[in-house]
C-alpha cells in the first residue's frame, strides 16, 4: 500500500488528468506500477521523470537520497514489466536498468538540470540507479469520451510548453543537454499527434461531415505552420552555440500559435466529438 502522502499524490494525479499541486506541483511526474518482488502484489507510487524521446523516459531510484534502493526499484529488477499512468495514456512498458556509461551520461544530464539529483547521490552514498521505461503497450487516453481526449491531450502539451518555457528562461548562457532532449521529445510528440489529426481524425470527421471542410482545412494549414515553427526551434537546438536567449523567443512564438491553434481545435470538434461519441 502506498503511504498517505503518496495516496494524496496518485488520488489527485488520476483526478486531474496528471496535474498536481503541493510538493510536485510543475514538476514532471507519473504513476508507476510494478508488481511487489516478495508479495507479487501491485504497488503504485508516483515519480518524477525525465523525457528522453518518444521511445522511452528516465526515472531515477533517490528514494529522496535514503540510503537504501526504493522498493519500487526492487520490484522492477524483480518483474521488468511495469504500468505507467501520464495523466493523458496508461500504457505497458519494460523497466530497463542503465549500466556502466549510458547510466553515468544519463545521470550527468539529470544532475546538469536539477543539481537536486547530484545532492540525492551523495546524501545517499549510493550510486542512484537510472531506469529507462519504454513503452511496449498502450490504449486510448484516459478520458471519458474522445472530446475529453482532445483536451487531456492538449492539456498536457500546454504544461509541457510551460515547463519549457521556464526551463530556458532560467537557464544560463549555454542550453544543457537535458534541455535539448525536453524540447525534441516535445517537437517530436507535437509532430507525432499532429500526423495523427491529419491522416485518421480529421479524414474521419470530414467524411461524414462535408459541411466541416472548412474547419478541417484551416487545422491542416495551422498544422503546417506549426511544423515550421518546430523545424526552427530544431534547427537552434541543433546548433552548439545556441542559448536561452536565442531559443526563448522561438519558445514563445510557438507557444502564442500552439494556443491559438489548440484553442480553436477545441472550439470547434469538441461538440462535434462528443457528439459523436
Amino acid at each position: 500500500m502506498p503511504n498517505d502522502f503518496n495516496q494524496q499524490v496518485i488520488d489527485e494525479f488520476r483526478a486531474n488528468g496528471g496535474r498536481v499541486g503541493g510538493y510536485f506541483e510543475g514538476s514532471r511526474l507519473l504513476l508507476l506500477t510494478t508488481t511487489g518482488a516478495r508479495s507479487g502484489a501491485p504497488h503504485t507510487v508516483p515519480l518524477g521523470y525525465l523525457p528522453d524521446g518518444g521511445e522511452r523516459v528516465l526515472v531515477i531510484a533517490s528514494a529522496g537520497g535514503a540510503p537504501k534502493d526504493p522498493a519500487w526499484f526492487h520490484n522492477v529488477v524483480a518483474n521488468p514489466e511495469v504500468t505507467v499512468e501520464d495523466g493523458v495514456f496508461t500504457y505497458q512498458a519494460r523497466a530497463v536498468v542503465l549500466r556502466g556509461g549510458e547510466r553515468d551520461r544519463v545521470f550527468a544530464r539529470a544532475v546538469e538540470a536539477d543539481p537536486a539529483w547530484g545532492d540525492y547521490e551523495t546524501r545517499a552514498g549510493r550510486a542512484l540507479p537510472v531506469v529507462a521505461l519504454h513503452q511496449i503497450a498502450g490504449g486510448p487516453p484516459s478520458a471519458t469520451s474522445w472530446g475529453a481526449a482532445l483536451k487531456l491531450i492538449h492539456g498536457a502539451f500546454r504544461r509541457e510548453l510551460a515547463l519549457i518555457r521556464k526551463e530556458v528562461a532560467e537557464a544560463g548562457p549555454g542550453l544543457g543537454a537535458q534541455l535539448r532532449v525536453n524540447c525534441l521529445t516535445l517537437c517530436q510528440g507535437l509532430h507525432n499527434h499532429h500526423t495523427g489529426e491529419d491522416t485518421m481524425m480529421f479524414p474521419s470527421l470530414g467524411e461524414g461531415r462535408p459541411d466541416l471542410a472548412p474547419i478541417l482545412e484551416r487545422l491542416g494549414r495551422e498544422h503546417e505552420q506549426i511544423a515550421a515553427r518546430l523545424d526552427e526551434l530544431q534547427k537552434i537546438l541543433s546548433a552548439e552555440t545556441a542559448d536561452s536567449s536565442t531559443l526563448l523567443p522561438e519558445v514563445e512564438r510557438l507557444i502564442d500559435e500552439l494556443e491559438r491553434h489548440l484553442d480553436y481545435e477545441e472550439e470547434q470538434l469538441i461538440p462535434i466529438l462528443d457528439g459523436h461519441a
